[in-house]
């Protein structure tokens, strides 16, 4: 029997990551920067659709992968309506909210649009996203804020965080509907959330919300001084905003929104690095906390992932808080290409049932 070609498609703010899989084996997976200059001439996101979509199809040529031949196109979540997790066809309705970007603006938005642009030019191909960052399984109790205009939102990486929170429990051979996890991603922006046996029941709003601050983003803020800044008469809103997120977190301390150099600074001697870096670290572990009180401290486990999670020592900085709360795992890096595909081929080969978008 013929494996089936899924095609994977990633799109970030300044990069476009594509991968094809035939089953779960990966046959070519590339990285597509793209310049300031290229995008400049784009005042809204989804004006890229066509720019990224012919370089998308220029690379699968290249790789000498005939674009037929593909079964399953698995786009990249993006700002849509809150939904449950799992997999989601791509149809009208989403295309219409992700393309005028009804519930906000986002690169992530493009991978449903060419998804299914793509599957149309594919006799019997189709399309899809899976885990977008609106995944919503909140306990109502998680939604108060302390006030009735402004109700916490679930925003956060939903494709990591459920692909390793299934991949940890795959490895121990246990469902992942059974466990009590706490799921912390590091990343540009930093979520932690708390899997209740297969649901993530609470988690900070990491998108420009709050919990820790990250290489980019602020995350909580005192209210009250933020709320006499905005009125200051010194920063338009568009300025705040960008403070919060973009210019935020490492950004906003050191200039710069790697946590590698921040790391390589630390540990040539510049005590003001290490001091911001430790502090991320400090607020990570204090949001893995208030996650274990929300499971009342029933925790199978832990897990840490994300591009910082290569770093030993921030995780062990967050784990000399956190460890005697459960047993700590770290998963390295963010494999949302391969979840992707994983997802693909659960969908094709009828283990799972796609959602529809309503």
């Amino acid at each position: 029997m013929e494996e089936i070609r899924i095609l994977a498609i990633n799109p970030g703010s300044t990069s476009t990551k594509i991968a094809v899989y035939e089953g779960t084996t990966p046959l070519f997976i590339q990285t597509i920067r793209h310049t300031t200059e290229e995008l400049e001439p784009f005042d809204v996101v989804t004006k890229q659709f066509s720019f990224r979509k012919k370089i998308i199809i220029e690379q699968v040529e290249n790789a000498d992968i005939d674009i037929n031949t593909l079964s399953v196109i698995m786009g990249r979540g993006g700002l849509l309506k809150p939904v449950e997790s799992g997999i989601i066809a791509v149809n009208e309705k989403m295309r219409h909210d992700l393309e005028f970007c009804v519930y906000g603006e986002h690169a992530s938005n493009l991978g449903g649009l060419i998804a299914w642009d793509i599957a149309q030019s594919i006799p019997d191909a189709k399309a899809y996203i899976t885990n977008p960052v609106v995944v919503d399984e909140l306990d109502d109790l998680a939604r108060l804020s302390g006030h009735p205009l402004l109700p916490r939102r679930s925003i956060f990486h939903a494709l990591n965080q459920k692909a390793v929170a299934r991949q940890h429990a795959k490895s121990i051979m246990r469902p992942y509907e059974d466990l009590n996890l706490i799921v912390v991603h590091l990343g540009g922006g930093i979520t932690v959330g708390a899997h209740k046996k297969g649901r993530v029941v609470d988690v900070n709003q990491g998108l420009d919300g709050d919990g820790p601050y990250s290489p980019e983003r602020t995350g909580t803020l005192p209210v009250g001084d933020l709320v006499r800044l905005c009125y200051s008469g010194n920063y338009t809103e568009k300025q705040v905003l960008k403070m919060i997120k973009g210019e935020g977190g490492l950004v906003a301390y050191l200039g710069t929104n790697s946590a590698y150099e921040v790391e390589q600074r630390a540990e040539k001697g510049d005590e003001y690095a290490k001091y911001i870096y430790d502090g991320m670290a400090y607020q990570v572990a204090k949001e893995v906390g208030s996650m274990a009180a929300v499971l009342h401290g029933e925790i199978d486990g832990i897990l840490i992932t994300g591009g910082i999670a290569h770093d030993k020592y921030f995780v062990n900085q967050v784990i000399s808080y956190i460890h005697r709360f459960a047993p700590v795992h770290v998963y390295p890096g963010e494999d949302e290409m391969k979840a992707l595909a994983i997802n693909g081929l659960r969908v094709s080969s009828g283990e799972a049932i796609a959602k529809e978008y309503v």
